[in-house]
């Protein structure tokens, strides 16, 4: 009898460990990513002057950057002249989930590891690139197959409001990418 009932105790015990062990588990799983829409990249209030795409230059600046081989268009690390882009501060280390369209910055053939997530086919391709808060500089360690130069992708990772000049445009906004899938149109 006694036999039954210290296995008893002792099953009782274990069980209680492994709810709280799993409980304490269930509290370090990783939250959802916040599903983000282009809008709420930008400040609430009037829009700020856009700077010129052409012409309005200043003459005294140089005019571009060498860049190494096998990185096209890439420099993060570089800075622009222009004031910082206007970001939502409060975005700073968030986990997030933002459909958009690639322009690949550094790849070899159809693999891409960093490039620019824009709200809109073409921006900083065959148009002036959109505002830098509308910008995001995105690098996935892994890379990433590109399917369509204009198909829409979803990037699920972490959020820095850390500006980048790539060459190419000037982002607002960083995104170390845990995940890049395909995103249906529509």
């Amino acid at each position: 009898m006694i036999g039954i009932a210290r296995r008893a105790i002792v099953l009782l015990g274990a069980v209680g460990l492994a709810l709280a062990f799993g409980k304490v588990a269930m509290v370090h799983a990783v939250e959802p990513p916040m599903e983000l829409k282009w809008d709420q990249l930008v400040l609430p209030g009037p829009p700020k002057p856009l700077k010129p795409f052409f012409g309005g230059r200043d003459n005294s600046a140089p005019t571009h950057t060498t860049i190494p081989e096998g990185r096209w268009m890439s420099n993060p690390s570089g800075s622009s002249s222009a004031a910082p882009a206007p970001v939502v501060q409060g975005l700073d280390g968030k986990r997030v989930h933002i459909g958009g369209y690639v322009v690949p910055l550094d790849f070899e053939a159809t693999r891409v590891k960093e490039f620019l997530l824009v709200p809109f086919i073409g921006a900083c391709i065959h148009v002036p690139p959109p505002p830098a808060n509308q910008i995001v500089y995105v690098k996935a360690e892994q890379g990433f197959d590109v399917q369509g130069t204009f198909d829409p992708v979803w990037v699920t990772g972490t959020l820095k409001v850390t500006p980048a000049f790539t060459g190419l445009a000037e982002a607002g906004y960083t995104l170390a990418a845990e995940k890049v899938e395909p995103r249906p149109r529509g």
